[in-house]
């Protein structure tokens, strides 16, 4: 129904085709973008198998998107094991 009615639009004035296209990539981007996050290792779906999974990962895991200027591979672990 409203895929039909923004084709009407679209042949009417096709000026709105590009929007129309920004519009879908854009969330598409964000769809894509939280499913990445929401499979994260800090991200508990299932409590009765690992209530806490990120204890499991190393102390040199590099949480960060981009690595500017820390060195992840010769970084010791500074706080107790639990």
């Amino acid at each position: 129904m409203i895929f039909r009615t923004a084709v009407e639009h679209a042949k009417r004035h096709p000026g709105l085709i590009p929007q129309f296209f920004f519009i879908c990539l854009g969330m598409c981007g964000a769809s894509i973008y939280l499913v990445r996050l929401a499979r994260g290792p800090h991200v508990t779906w299932n409590k009765t198998g690992n209530p806490e999974p990120w204890n499991n990962l190393e102390p040199t895991y590099q949480y960060k998107l981009v690595n500017i200027s820390t060195d992840y591979k010769n970084l010791k672990k500074e706080g107790p094991d639990f």
